[in-house]
């Protein structure tokens, strides 16, 4: 049974709990905006204090969407437990992609990042990934908005920062929702904010020309999002196509999602 949501405050600065902000009020499809307190979005929970919890805990939660894999989950932790809420876990990487990522992040050696991030082959490993995911990642999504649209809301869609994968999981709901591109772009680069960036902790040397390396793997940049965006159009051609071939979605499944998570 989807739960009442609560009507959002002004936006919480949580400790443990990165990225966090609802998504209430973007514009939507027929002059409607997203409904608040229904759709949130954050880093993982992993090591939410117990006032984070408590916050977490009234926003009535029906569902938390976790898109980390295996590796992540070893790395980071599992998500706190909010007592009534269902935690429902897509991964959108592979464990092994995600334990090669944390080891090179955290203990790489400078001459390691340099040959593998360095000259601009960072931001190019990003866009290839937004590129790959929006294809590729199909099924996934699809998964997201379906599970959305058969009433698992309120719901908090996260990943680790909560900027990639779950950016992503969002822009597919976003899309379906009707909310236009420039606006799930400015969402999208709210993560940028210094308060909500991931705090990175490297167990090597850790140097500015390092933190300079690193740093496009944890900005959300508007290329990347044009590149998924790019990716979307060159394979289904429109967003229709993307909505209903690619994700699986109806127009009465789509009708539900937008009765739910829409406002006039």
């Amino acid at each position: 049974m989807t739960q009442t949501p609560q009507a959002p405050a002004a936006e919480p600065l949580l400790a443990n709990v990165l990225n966090f902000r609802d998504l209430g009020g973007l514009p939507a499809a027929d002059g409607r905006r997203v409904r608040p307190g229904t759709l949130f979005r954050s880093g993982h929970l992993a090591h939410a204090t117990e006032e984070d919890a408590a916050f977490l805990d009234s926003l009535g939660l029906h569902t938390v969407l976790d898109f980390r894999n295996d590796g992540d989950i070893a790395q980071e932790g599992p998500d706190v437990t909010l007592p009534g809420v269902r935690n429902l876990n897509i991964p959108m990487t592979e464990s092994a992609d995600g334990k090669e990522f944390w080891r090179m992040v955290r203990g790489g050696s400078p001459e390691l990042l340099r040959t593998t991030l360095g000259e601009g082959r960072a931001a190019a490993r990003m866009v290839s990934t937004y590129r790959a995911a929006i294809t590729g990642k199909t099924a996934e999504h699809g998964r997201v908005v379906h599970t959305l649209a058969e009433g698992s809301v309120p719901a908090l869609l996260h990943c680790a920062a909560g900027k990639d994968r779950a950016g992503l999981a969002i822009t597919a709901t976003l899309l379906a929702l009707g909310v236009p591109r420039d606006a799930i772009e400015a969402d999208y680069l709210e993560s940028n904010a210094p308060h909500r960036r991931y705090r990175l902790k490297r167990s090597a040397e850790t140097t500015p020309e390092v933190l300079e390396l690193l740093s496009p793997l944890f900005e959300a940049r508007a290329d990347y999002l044009a590149a998924a965006f790019e990716a979307l159009d060159e394979r289904w051609g429109t967003t229709e196509r993307y909505l209903t071939e690619g994700l699986g979605l109806t127009g009465p499944a789509r009708e539900r999602l937008r009765e739910l998570l829409l406002t006039d």
